[in-house]
């Protein structure tokens, strides 16, 4: 298993150092710019601060790398952009590209994180005595071997004894102390569902092919609250008007991916024309098998929420 450690902001690793239960952290570049391109799904990059405060304080497991607009990496994450607000996180960007303020949707670089942790400062480790003090982006290290595999054992040490140090305070997300050097089992977060739905279907929404990225939302086929996950092959891409009729059961997607509207969407607002023409249509899926939605998920939707 490999592992990125990168240089990391510190008023970012503060602020959400203090927070209670993420289940996930948006690692932004502000340039856009990726340098751990060899991770995996899974694996950690851990947060190493800038110099003088040369230590490996934290980390979280990679689940996905993509390119935004500002605004929508805000919408999806947050504070767990690592700032207070929106204004917050621009004027970061700005400074860290050296360029004066202004009203542009800078693309970012995200880097989504899952299951993030952050040591108490007693619990900071020292950085890789190979680790560069010029390194601006971060190092790729084996951690089953050398100086890789020295510093996952300190990492998992020092974080389970924080956990036990704080075992009277919620964990964020269940589940094993991570020992072996092997890829975490993910479990996805709000933010990284509608960010990986968005880029799983091309940007595009699978029924009306609309492209206008701020108009398009990660809709789940079978609702949290109905028993689904943020699974993505339990999600759609869909323009914001049909997520909303396809949550209230007048738009609906057979098991052959073929589109279904109700009849009631004319008899219940005498209206639905610009609908209709979708009827019978096919919808567009990801080319990655395990990524379109699941078959019976999509039999669940049309037999239980779609109006017929």
């Amino acid at each position: 298993m490999k592992g990125f450690v990168a240089v990391t902001d510190g008023d970012w690793f503060r602020f959400l150092a203090a927070q209670d239960q993420l289940d996930e952290v948006n690692f932004w570049r502000p340039g856009g710019e990726t340098g751990f391109q060899a991770l995996g799904l899974g694996e950690p990059l851990l947060f190493k601060l800038h110099y003088p405060d040369n230590f490996v304080v934290g980390g979280g497991f990679f689940v996905h790398f993509t390119r935004l607009p500002m605004s929508l990496a805000w919408e999806a994450f947050g504070v767990k952009n690592g700032a207070r607000s929106f204004a917050e996180m621009r004027a970061r960007i700005e400074h860290y590209r050296k360029i004066p303020a202004g009203r542009e949707d800078y693309q970012i670089g995200c880097i989504l994180l899952e299951e993030p942790f952050f040591l108490p400062r007693e619990r900071w480790i020292s950085a890789p005595v190979d680790f560069h003090q010029a390194t601006q982006v971060g190092k790729i290290y084996d951690l089953a071997t050398g100086v890789g595999h020295d510093l996952w054992q300190q990492v998992v040490g020092e974080r389970a004894l924080a956990r036990h140090a704080a075992a009277e305070r919620p964990v964020a997300v269940p589940g094993p102390v991570y020992g072996l050097a092997q890829p975490v089992r993910i479990r996805l977060g709000q933010g990284a569902f509608r960010i990986m739905i968005t880029d799983a279907y091309g940007r595009r929404c699978s029924v009306t092919g609309e492209k206008a990225l701020p108009a398009l939302q990660a809709a789940h086929i079978r609702p949290l609250s109905e028993g689904g996950e943020h699974r993505l092959d339990n999600g759609l891409l869909l323009r914001a008007d049909v997520h909303a009729l396809f949550d209230r059961g007048y738009i609906s997607v057979a098991p052959d991916y073929r589109v279904l509207v109700s009849p009631k969407l004319k008899d219940d607002f005498d209206n639905g024309e610009p609908y209709y023409r979708f009827n019978g249509s096919t919808i567009t899926v990801p080319d990655r098998g395990e990524l379109r939605p699941r078959r019976e998920l999509l039999e669940w939707h049309s037999d239980i929420v779609f109006r017929p």
